[in-house]
C-alpha cells in the first residue's frame, strides 16, 4: 500500500480518509507523520505553496477521521497543536527537516500543525489526563 512508519531519519506515511466539509463526501490523501506518544502528527501543508490543503480545512470542519497505517487502521480526532506542544513538535521536526524553516518561510501565514489523537471507543479522544 506504499504506507511506513516513521524512522530516526524521516516522516511515515499514511492514508486519511476525511468528509468533505461542502460536499459530505468521503475523501482520502496521502500524508507525512510523525509519532508522538500515542499521538501521531503532521504539518498542515500543500506543497509549501499558500492554500491551505483540502484535508485540513476538511478536518477543521469534521475532526473525525480514520487513517490507514502500515500496520492498520486508527480512528482518530484531530486538532492544531499550539503553545509548548506546537514549539516541541515543531522543533522535534526540524531535528529530520533542518530547512523546516526555510521552507516554513514561504507561507505567508503559520503552518498549522495537526495533531491526530486516538478516538476512544465512545468517539471521543482522551483527554490528556486520561493520556498520561
Amino acid at each position: 500500500m506504499g504506507l511506513g512508519p516513521p524512522t530516526p531519519k524521516t516522516y511515515g506515511t499514511l492514508r486519511i480518509h476525511t468528509i468533505g466539509r461542502r460536499t459530505g463526501e468521503h475523501r482520502t490523501a496521502i500524508l507525512g507523520y510523525f509519532e508522538d506518544g500515542p499521538n501521531l502528527y503532521t504539518l498542515a501543508m500543500n506543497g509549501w505553496g499558500e492554500p491551505e490543503p483540502a484535508w485540513w480545512l476538511n478536518l477543521q470542519a469534521h475532526p473525525d477521521a480514520t487513517l490507514d497505517l502500515h500496520d492498520g487502521s486508527r480512528e482518530i480526532t484531530a486538532r492544531a497543536a499550539s503553545g509548548e506542544e506546537r514549539t516541541r513538535l515543531w522543533s522535534a521536526m526540524r531535528d529530520v527537516e533542518p530547512n523546516l524553516d526555510a521552507y516554513a518561510a514561504r507561507r505567508s501565514r503559520e503552518t498549522a500543525l495537526i495533531v491526530f489523537e486516538p478516538r476512544s471507543p465512545s468517539g471521543a479522544a482522551p483527554s490528556a489526563a486520561s493520556v498520561s
